[in-house]
């Protein structure tokens, strides 16, 4: 029988090694970003990123986990862009979904056959905080995604964003004892899905934070219907004081609304989106492309 592998000695994520903890936590408050607009990295042209643009992507995403990019590609609606830029940032293993364009990229617009059967990405309508892919199984856990905006909203579709290992640092910082309740294997369970042919699933039953490969992941949806939560008391407590924080005004929350031409690079983080309303047609309506992936932004 093989050894269960023990966490590494300077795991900062391991409950048992408070100080590796206390060491991590002093190095990423000390040069974590302030506001919103400190996460914007100016590209010439997201498709050809320079060395020297890419790696302030990347060096963004090791810090906070995010990175926003801003680009004169207004209106492109060329969906080889965020392929090409997650290639630059080591994102290769595209995750698509069922409800993925054939290449494996998603067109998030208001398009009606796909909300009516309950996809709300598909719709105008507000989505709660999530991680994507929180309904995979472990072995097709979204570790990174990257959207880009062709066209926004006339009003609304504004994100608000949180780094989840800041959301794991709040956590911790409360009391211990929620996060390691929110690391039980059987944490959060999201039911089978038998209703639709195109996306049948079974039940995944899970960790809410888990440590792999030296990174932290998270899934999580704060969706109150078809979501299963442990019944004991410390898990229900932990989940209570994660929602507490994602209400909050807390300063670690980003707001943005991405414009024409930006876009968002991120390790999955926790994000919502606030309902929108689009000019009257036959002016187009608001367009995201949505890239999902198996890998996290390479480091710096």
């Amino acid at each position: 029988m093989n050894a269960v592998p023990r966490p590494a000695p300077n795991d900062p994520f391991d409950l048992e090694r408070p100080q590796a903890y206390l060491r991590w936590r002093e190095h990423k408050l000390a040069r974590y970003p302030r506001r919103a607009e400190d996460l914007v990295v100016e590209l010439r042209d997201p498709r050809r990123p320079s060395d020297s643009e890419s790696g302030e992507l990347r060096r963004l995403c090791a810090v906070a986990n995010m990175a926003v990019y801003a680009s004169p590609l207004a209106g492109l609606a060329d969906k080889d862009l965020p392929r090409r830029l997650g290639e630059r940032l080591g994102l290769r293993r595209l995750h698509a979904n069922p409800l993925a364009d054939e290449d494996g990229i998603s067109s998030l617009e208001v398009t009606p056959e796909k909300s009516g059967r309950g996809y709300l990405p598909y719709s105008n309508q507000r989505l709660l905080w999530h991680t994507d892919g929180y309904y995979n199984a472990p072995a097709q856990r979204i570790r990174a995604f990257v959207l880009h905006c062709v066209r926004p909203a006339a009003a609304g579709g504004e994100n608000r964003l949180l780094d989840p290992e800041i959301a794991y640092l709040l956590l911790r910082d409360a009391d211990p004892r929620y996060v390691a309740a929110l690391s039980a294997p059987d944490a959060m369970t999201v039911p089978a899905n038998e209703e639709d042919p195109a996306a049948q699933r079974a039940a995944q039953a899970g960790p809410v934070f888990s440590d792999a490969d030296g990174a932290l992941d998270m899934r999580y949806t704060a969706r109150t219907r078809s979501i299963v939560w442990r019944a004991d008391a410390a898990t229900q407590a932990a989940v209570q004081r994660l929602r507490e924080i994602l209400d909050s005004d807390s300063p670690y929350v980003f707001r943005l609304k991405l414009s024409a031409g930006q876009g968002l690079v991120c390790n999955n983080v926790l994000h919502d989106r606030s309902a929108f309303t689009d000019d009257p047609a036959p002016a187009p309506g608001r367009l995201v492309y949505r890239a999902r992936y198996s890998d996290r932004v390479a480091p710096p």
